[in-house]
């Protein structure tokens, strides 16, 4: 049985991203597979979805200006009635291509992660998409909860926590499956301006930390100015965010719209 997982809690995203992602996932799996999502809500959740609640977790989740922890919750011995190995998905990634192989790369006792192309020059692995057998990561819980503030401000994200701290060290997807959007499908600048976003050839799956949504890929313009044109976002220089920082950085942050994201993107 293959079995997918996510999390859910908040407001942030809800049914409308557990029910697209779970759409995606069986679009592109050979069954049997069981789609369960941890969450705080199940209102509005389709009901092929195995919703267990979000497993507890005995300190306080750290806030810190950069990572974000919940995760940590998937980290215990037990998770809900799951048992074998399970495969994580953030409910904001998009599935291109099939997804079989992620259950039978590698050594099935290892954690095996997506690669990190936003830190190449660190051997750093990427949680958006990874495998790890249920209750191996339980160590490194008691890590964490030893002092949650502590290691959230040490390691910043949690991915760089699960790298170098997941019992038996950590193993990483083929470069080709998993895809960073900002990074290995954006056109470089200025192309971006002229050139739609591209999927890499054996692409199965798309992931958008960094503040680009799948939906500001399908609109185009960028978070905050979904569906700019780009000569809205020229116009728009005088009134741009402080957060965008300088007017380099700026100019930089704009994507065409990207179809076959849309394509793929849907219940």
């Amino acid at each position: 049985m293959k079995q997918v997982i996510c999390i859910n809690w908040g407001t942030k995203y809800g049914p409308p991203f557990i029910n697209r992602l779970y759409a995606m996932v069986a679009r592109n799996i050979t069954p049997p597979f069981r789609f369960t999502c941890f969450t705080d809500n199940t209102a509005g959740i389709r009901a092929e979805v195995d919703c267990q609640p979000l497993p507890e977790i005995a300190v306080e989740i750290p806030k810190t200006k950069r990572g974000i922890w919940p995760k940590a919750r998937l980290w215990g011995p037990r998770l809900g009635d799951l048992t074998g190995n399970v495969l994580f998905l953030d409910l904001d990634l998009v599935v291109t291509g099939p997804l079989d192989d992620f259950f039978t790369y590698g050594d099935p006792d290892q954690v095996i992660l997506s690669r990190n192309p936003a830190k190449p020059f660190e051997r750093i692995g990427q949680t958006s998409c990874f495998r790890f057998p249920v209750g191996k990561l339980a160590p490194m819980q008691e890590i964490f909860m030893a002092n949650p503030q502590k290691v959230a401000e040490e390691y910043v994200w949690e991915q760089r926590f699960v790298t170098r701290n997941a019992p038996g060290g950590i193993d990483l997807f083929p470069r080709a499956w998993v895809r960073h959007f900002r990074y290995q499908c954006l056109p470089t600048f200025p192309l971006n301006w002229f050139v739609a976003p591209r999927l890499p050839r054996d692409t199965r799956v798309v992931i958008f930390p960094g503040g680009v949504y799948p939906e500001v890929a399908i609109k185009g313009g960028w978070a905050g100015r979904e569906g700019f044109t780009l000569a809205e976002h020229i116009r728009n220089i005088p009134n741009r965010p402080a957060k965008e920082g300088s007017l380099w950085r700026y100019l930089r942050h704009y994507t065409k719209p990207s179809d076959w994201v849309a394509k793929a993107w849907r219940e």
